[in-house]
């Protein structure tokens, strides 16, 4: 059987090019094949898609010419692997998906030329075990040295790993945890993610030496994570975001962040209660929370909670967790059975206007009303008298099942 001619192959290639079809196989190969793939969320997908594409139109054009890869396809394959680098994702993990993606292209063009010349078919082998060996090279020799690189500026490289979970870039838990490790460092766990700015209509581009500033100020007493210190550490970070110096920050830190902020005039929202793989969700609501709560929800020496930032994507119709998860969050221990008297002294405070009209719905003294309005506040951290948390409390007691 004679080769094809280049004619034909052209053809080949011209007909897989124009085949969404063939980049999807690819990609879905990966994600089911290879691990770390598998645990990218969506917004990474479009960038595996944009090289599976690139790669497949580039490798027919090898086979088609009997070429090989050129500088520029050298300096494109360095790129990837320097950011495969700096997010996390394992070298093993992203070479074993490149060689996922050649079976699936060899298997494509057998599927449309079935009487593959002998020729034709050794070409494809050459031109496949050669791209692959000289990527692997190339991917390996500039991972290591981004990797190096990262790992000798802790400091930026710290920075970059925020920007990647804000971004959700990291594959998974244990890639994260591999990152870390690299760095000599552990990030906090409980963890504290504080975004911040300063208040006031006025809201230039965040200088990073103020979001330093601010992590600094709000790092805890004995809780290693200054940037810089080196070891096996707690870390904490700082980046910015347009005019928001974004934290990450050990989880004992929530409590200084008001008053922290209080001093310098900002205001921020504070979130705890997500976890390490969701911290591209928390730094969403924190976000969104300063985007759209009054001016009166912001109070010196306090910043908005995940409560806070739940209640306001609940109110804009855009809830991120369920309407008892919200009520459990603002409540906290007041949905106890034990603590019913609390919760029938906080409707009976909202629904009368008063400490002393609901005194006199519920039968009791107005000063026993009272203490039980303290109680709230030191169970909930939330002053039924302050308007704004008036009316979460409120929201909360509604929306309770």
């Amino acid at each position: 059987m004679t080769s094809l001619p280049v004619a034909a192959r052209e053809h080949v290639r011209q007909e897989m090019v124009a085949d969404p079809r063939v980049v999807a196989a690819i990609v879905s190969a990966v994600h089911e094949q290879v691990p770390v793939y598998a645990a990218l969320d969506d917004s990474r997908l479009p960038e595996v898609r944009a090289i599976a594409a690139w790669g497949l139109e580039r490798l027919l054009d090898l086979w088609v010419t009997d070429g090989a890869l050129e500088p520029s396809d050298l300096r494109r394959l360095r790129g990837i692997a320097a950011a495969r680098a700096a997010d996390g994702r394992p070298v093993q993990a992203v070479l074993r998906a490149y060689r996922v993606a050649a079976t699936v292209l060899t298997d494509e063009i057998a599927a449309r030329a079935p009487r593959l010349a002998a020729a034709d078919a050794f070409a494809l082998s050459r031109m496949l075990l050669t791209a692959l060996d000289t990527l692997s090279e190339e991917m390996t020799t500039a991972y290591a040295a981004t990797d190096e690189d990262l790992a000798a500026d802790r400091d930026r490289a710290l920075r970059l790993l925020l920007d990647d979970l804000i971004a959700g870039r990291h594959a998974s838990v244990g890639a994260l945890s591999d990152r870390s490790a690299r760095l000599g460092v552990q990030l906090p766990d409980p963890y504290c993610l504080l975004v911040a700015e300063p208040m006031g209509a006025e809201r230039p581009e965040m200088a990073l030496d103020a979001a330093t500033g601010l992590l600094e100020a709000l790092a805890v007493p004995g809780v290693p994570g200054v940037p810089g210190v080196p070891g096996d550490e707690v870390a904490s970070s700082a980046t910015v975001r347009g005019s928001r110096a974004v934290l990450l920050l050990p989880g004992a830190a929530a409590a200084r962040a008001g008053a922290v902020l209080g001093a310098r005039s900002w205001r921020g929202c504070a979130i705890t209660g997500e976890s390490l793989d969701r911290v591209a969700v928390a730094h969403r609501l924190a976000a969104d929370a300063l985007d759209t709560a009054p001016a009166h929800a912001h109070r010196p020496g306090r910043v908005l909670t995940d409560a806070d930032a739940h209640v306001l994507a609940l109110l804009g119709g855009h809830p991120a967790a369920a309407p008892d998860q919200v009520a459990r969050l603002v409540l906290g221990p007041l949905t106890d059975p034990g603590q019913r008297h609390l919760m029938e002294a906080l409707t009976a405070y909202i629904d009368a206007g008063s400490a002393s009209a609901a005194a006199r719905v519920l039968h009791l003294h107005a000063q026993s009303l009272r203490y039980r309005l303290r109680r709230i506040h030191a169970l909930t951290s939330r002053d039924p008298r302050d308007p704004w948390q008036r009316l979460t409390l409120d929201i909360a007691r509604t929306i309770r099942p």
